[in-house]
C-alpha cells in the first residue's frame, strides 16, 4: 500500500438522513485509518458533528417521489451546479456520493471530466424497478459498494464492479436500547403498550403519511387503552412532524436523538414503519412491524408499472417471503392499520414469528470482514491510496 499523502481531501455528498448517518461513520472509519483526511460535501447534522461544513443544507436534498420532485427541478438544479462547482474548485482526491441516486448520480456525471476518483455507496436499487436504468452506469463510478448481498452478482451480470460491504444498520446499536429507562424517563408503566410510528425521514413523505398514523391512533385508543406512541425522526424533518401531530388525539413522543430512539425501540410492543431502512432497525431490535406508505397516486401508478420485485418492505425481500404486512397505498387505511396493529401488540405468536425470522435476516447482512464501515472505509482507502500511487 503506498503511503498515506498528507491532508488529502474526500468530497462526501449525502442527500437524506440515513445518508447522513451512513457518512458520519464512514467520516470516523476513515478518519481512524489516515488521521491527515479532510472533508467536504453536503450531510446533515450527524456529519457536521463528526466535522463537515456542509456546503448547504441537506434538507434540500430531502425530496421523495415524481409529483414531489418536480416543483423543486429548478432550485435542485441550482444545488447540483453548486455541489459540481464546488468540487471543480476543491480539487477532492477523492469524491464520495452515498444513496440519493436521483441527485448523486447527476453529479457524478458531471464532475466526470475532472478525472477525480469517484465511489457512490448504497448501489441504486435498479434490481427493483427500471433494470433498464443500470445500461447508463458504466463510467460513473470507480468504485461500487454495496449494502445488500445479492447486489454485487446482480451489477456483475451487467459488466459492473460491485463490492458487498455488509449493512451499516449492523451497527447502528439499536439493539442495544433500554426499554425501562426510556419507561422511567417519559413515565410509562412497565405493561402499558408503546407502539413506534416511523412516517418517513424525507420532508415530503412525513405529511403524508401522518394524517392516516393519527387516524390510526383515535382507533386503537378504543382497543388499547393507554397506548403511548412515539415517532422517532430525524432532527431534519422535526418541525414538519411536531406541526403533523398537533392534533392527534394523544401528543406523541417526538424523538430526534439516537440513543433515545434506540431506548424507545427496546420499549416498544409494536411498529408501523414506512419502507426502507426503518424496517431492517426495526428487525434488529426486534420490534414486530407492518409497513405502511402512502404517495401522489400518480406517482403509484407509474411505480406499480415498474416494480420488479414481488415486496415492498427490505425486510420481506431479504426473508424471501411476507414476513410483516406490507399495507401500502389504498390498503394504507386507518381500520386495516389499526387492526394490524392490535394484533401485533395481542398476538404474542405473531411476534415470535416475526423475531425468528428477523434473526435470519440480520445474519445475512454482516460484512465479509470486519464492520460494514470498516470494510467501506477499506475500499474507500484502496482507491484513494491507488490514485495517490499513480
Amino acid at each position: 500500500m503506498a503511503e498515506a499523502a498528507p491532508g488529502r481531501t474526500v468530497w462526501i455528498l449525502a442527500g437524506e438522513a440515513s445518508g447522513d448517518v451512513l457518512g458520519a461513520r464512514l467520516m470516523a472509519a476513515l478518519r481512524r485509518r489516515d488521521p491527515t483526511l479532510r472533508f467536504a460535501g453536503v450531510g446533515g447534522t450527524r456529519m457536521e458533528e463528526a466535522g463537515l461544513r456542509s456546503l448547504f443544507p441537506l434538507r434540500d436534498l430531502a425530496v421523495m417521489g415524481l409529483v414531489e420532485v418536480l416543483p423543486r427541478l429548478r432550485h435542485l438544479s441550482r444545488r447540483l451546479d453548486q455541489a459540481v462547482a464546488d468540487i471543480a474548485a476543491t480539487r477532492p482526491d477523492l469524491v464520495v456520493t452515498i444513496d440519493s441516486p436521483g441527485f448523486a448520480l447527476r453529479l457524478l456525471r458531471r464532475i466526470a471530466e475532472l478525472g477525480i476518483p469517484r465511489v457512490h455507496y448504497v448501489a441504486p436499487q435498479v434490481w427493483a424497478w427500471r433494470e433498464h436504468r443500470v445500461r447508463e452506469f458504466p463510467g460513473l463510478w470507480d468504485r461500487l459498494l454495496c449494502l445488500l448481498p445479492f447486489e454485487p452478482d446482480f451489477f456483475g451480470r451487467h459488466g459492473l464492479d460491485a463490492r458487498f460491504v455488509g449493512h451499516p444498520v449492523l451497527q447502528s446499536g439499536v439493539d442495544r436500547g433500554d426499554g425501562a429507562a426510556f419507561r422511567a424517563r417519559h413515565g410509562i408503566a412497565p405493561t402499558t403498550p408503546v407502539l413506534i410510528l416511523m412516517p418517513g425521514s424525507r420532508r415530503s413523505e412525513a405529511p403524508r403519511l401522518l394524517p392516516v398514523l393519527g387516524r390510526t391512533l383515535r382507533i386503537l385508543m378504543a382497543t388499547c387503552p393507554g397506548i403511548v406512541p412515539v415517532v422517532p425522526v430525524s432532527p431534519v424533518v422535526a418541525d414538519v412532524v411536531r406541526r403533523g401531530v398537533a392534533d392527534w388525539p394523544v401528543r406523541p413522543i417526538v424523538v430526534t436523538d439516537l440513543v433515545e430512539k434506540h431506548d424507545a425501540f427496546a420499549a416498544a410492543g409494536a411498529a408501523l414503519t414506512k419502507s426502507g431502512t426503518s424496517t431492517l432497525e426495526l428487525a434488529l431490535a426486534g420490534v414486530p412491524m407492518a409497513v405502511t406508505y402512502r404517495v401522489n397516486p400518480i406517482t403509484a401508478a407509474l411505480a406499480r408499472r415498474l416494480i420488479r420485485v414481488p415486496y415492498v418492505a427490505m425486510v420481506n425481500l431479504l426473508a424471501g417471503h411476507r414476513l410483516v404486512p406490507e399495507l401500502l397505498q389504498e390498503r394504507c387505511r386507518p381500520g386495516l392499520l389499526a387492526e394490524t396493529v392490535h394484533r401485533l401488540l395481542t398476538d404474542g405468536h405473531s411476534a415470535v414469528l416475526q423475531r425468528a425470522g428477523f434473526r435470519a435476516v440480520m445474519a445475512k447482512l454482516a460484512a465479509p470482514e470486519g464492520d460494514p464501515d470498516d470494510a467501506a472505509a477499506a475500499e474507500l482507502m484502496a482507491v484513494l491510496d491507488g490514485h495517490s500511487a499513480a
